[in-house]
């Protein structure tokens, strides 16, 4: 047999652990948005910096190597402040 009020306790408790996963979820959604924009970011610089805005599938070695290469350039040009003089 249930206990009297036990209903009242298992209300109570359920609204508070909504709350927690309520919290825990948005951190979740936090973390992950903040890893996007750092993984997003050299895309977007190279597809607006490079102009490389067209997608090709033909011959995909010569396509790997320029994608390598406008990664090395983004990296310079993110590092340009410190490698030119003041």
């Amino acid at each position: 047999m249930a206990r009297a009020g036990g209903e009242l306790w298992v209300g109570r408790h359920e609204e508070r652990l909504r709350e927690g996963v309520a919290k825990i979820l948005a951190w979740q959604e936090k973390v992950r948005g903040n890893r996007l924009a750092k993984v997003e970011h050299p895309f977007r610089a190279i597809k607006r910096q490079f102009a490389y805005t067209k997608v090709h599938y033909r011959d995909l070695a010569k396509i790997t190597a320029r994608v390598l290469t406008l990664f090395a350039l983004f990296n310079l040009w993110m590092v340009r402040r410190q490698l030119l003089p003041a």
